[in-house]
């Protein structure tokens, strides 16, 4: 999910998006709909704590091949299989290999298991 500013624009996962929202709504006491309906989102398919989420894009952008954006999409989504992975790469020039593919695999189970 991207945020955009007229200064900058920063990409932030799921679970950043559940914790801003709830933090806004304790602040305010009550969010817009937009806000309601994107924390409902969040809440249902953020599957890991943001301090997890994070670690995991640490470790995924430290691979060769995966940028960041990639990252953020394979920490929100979880894939647990090699189809996932070349969906989330479909629309770029380059594909990860088999090898490239297990290892970002590993790297995910590994960090939804803690």
């Amino acid at each position: 999910m991207e945020t955009q500013t007229e200064e900058t624009s920063k990409i932030i996962s799921l679970a950043e998006v559940k914790n801003i929202l709830k933090k806004i709504s304790k602040e305010r006491k009550e969010l817009n709909y937009e806000q309601k309906i994107a924390l409902e989102h969040a809440e249902k398919f953020a599957r890991l704590s943001a301090k997890q989420t994070k670690d995991l894009i640490t470790a995924l952008i430290k691979l060769d091949h995966v940028e960041e954006i990639h990252a953020y999409k394979i920490a929100d989504i979880l894939p647990n299989t090699e189809d996932d992975i070349k969906a989330i790469f479909a629309k770029e020039r380059y594909t990860p290999n088999e090898k490239e593919i297990k290892n970002i695999l590993e790297i995910v189970k590994k960090h939804s298991v803690e």
